[in-house]
């Protein structure tokens, strides 16, 4: 018996978007097609867009043991807000940092209590925990993520290039993804070092401290690892053109390699960071308007796979400090990803190949990421003609405060739906 008929909605599918309505029935899509008959539960969507719900693979929830920065309770929820029904969880900034099985356990109970959305955990790599690999592995993450540079925290040390290629090897022989933050240690750090030994500590000298070639230098070099290992790698936050097409001549030569971007370095330039200041800082650091029209190129001409919000939040303290290298980096803008996306004006096949179809079949979600009979029956109605401002009292997060607040977008999430359940509007 169908449990819920959506009526009338523009549906977003691979093959366009087309006037249909969509039945529903234990927590799957079972039919598509014009006037299906009649339910006891539907949903009005006549005059909105239906997307297939946002998979988000990169927030930092940081729970357990840093909730008061954020928590799956209010981010999964400002998740939802924004059309997500399902997000991978980092695994540093939880405490403990998830390296190996009993971490693993520890996150996962925390999370299975609060989430209101579906959700997946990424394992770390890091020098100490090359052996709980296969643990991890057996526990089910979605892969293994690892920083090519300074993460920021003693207890998830970078991961050097002899750790990058045994970790690559044994992720490879799991059949396992390995997510790598390519940004150069050696340059940044020693850039970052010269430039606070000359007394100076502003906005533009973090931003010199963090150039596109460390971004670039990186990202070559994990393609090179992973083309010698056979792993498959995925970039995270690429933040300029001229880093996806160094991960995109990689892709070309064979390299299995996925790349990603955040609608931060496609919606602000590093003027905007000078303007709005803290709450804008991360790492990589935003760039300037012209690294943001070439990416945006990248992007429009199908070299991007996926767009994902890297949520990293904070308590405010920790964007307080006069020496801006000091302050904590991370943008929180989970709720804000779609409508970054569709203010742009991109076709909506488009945003829902880049949110939801492609996350899923890069990490092997076979039952998600489109609308079409037998996947989880997870979508969300947007009024796309609808205009909005972002308050800070509309943000769903722990602590109000993002650089989207403020700004004025196209296209208003009205409902999610995760499962067939309602976890939004």
């Amino acid at each position: 018996m169908t449990d819920m008929v959506v009526r009338g909605g523009s549906i977003v599918t691979p093959d366009g978007v087309l006037r249909a309505d969509l039945a529903i029935e234990d927590g799957r899509f079972s039919g598509l097609a014009e006037e299906l008959p009649g339910c006891a539960c539907e949903i009005d969507a006549r005059g909105l867009t239906v997307f297939p719900g946002l998979i988000d693979v990169h927030v930092h929830f940081n729970e357990p043991g840093r909730t008061d920065w954020e928590g799956v309770a209010t981010g999964s929820r400002a998740l939802a807000a924004g059309g997500g029904t399902m997000f991978f969880d980092m695994p540093l900034n939880s405490s403990p940092c998830t390296l190996d099985g009993a971490s693993y356990d520890c996150k996962l109970a925390a999370l299975e209590k609060s989430s209101v959305t579906d959700f997946a955990l990424w394992g770390g790599l890091v020098p100490a925990n090359l052996q709980s690999l296969d643990e991890l592995a057996n526990r089910g993450v979605i892969g293994f993520k690892a920083f090519m540079c300074d993460s920021g925290l003693p207890e998830f040390p970078r991961a050097d290039d002899l750790t990058l290629y045994e970790g690559m090897r044994s992720a490879a022989r799991l059949g396992f993804p390995v997510a790598v933050h390519a940004e150069s240690e050696e340059l940044t750090h020693e850039l970052s070092a010269r430039i606070r030994a000359s007394g100076r500590c502003a906005i533009k000298d973090y931003l010199e401290s963090r150039p596109v070639l460390a971004e670039v230098e990186a990202i070559q070099r994990a393609t090179l690892i992973a083309e010698e290992t056979g792993a498959r790698l995925h970039i995270v936050h690429i933040s300029s053109g001229r880093g996806v097409v160094k991960a995109a001549e990689a892709r070309a030569r064979g390299v299995d390699v996925s790349i990603e971007t955040c609608p931060h370095y496609l919606y602000f330039t590093a003027e905007d960071l000078e303007r709005i200041g803290a709450v804008a800082k991360c790492a990589p650091p935003l760039r300037s308007a012209a690294d943001r029209e070439d990416l945006w190129t990248r992007l429009r001409e199908g070299d991007v796979d996926i767009v994902a919000s890297d949520h990293s939040p904070a308590s405010p303290e920790l964007k307080t400090d006069p020496d801006f290298f000091c302050v904590w980096g991370g943008i929180a803008g989970v709720q804000s990803t779609l409508a970054v996306l569709i203010d742009a004006g991109l076709p909506p096949v488009h945003i829902a190949r880049l949110t939801a179809e492609n996350p899923a079949r890069r990490f092997g979600l076979g039952y998600k990421g489109r609308i079409a009979p037998g996947y989880h029956a997870d979508f969300c109605l947007v009024e796309m003609d609808a205009v909005f401002t972002l308050r800070g009292e509309d943000l769903l997060y722990r602590h109000k405060i993002s650089p989207y607040a403020g700004s004025s977008f196209r296209g208003r999430v009205v409902r999610t739906v995760s499962r067939g359940k309602t976890i939004y509007g």
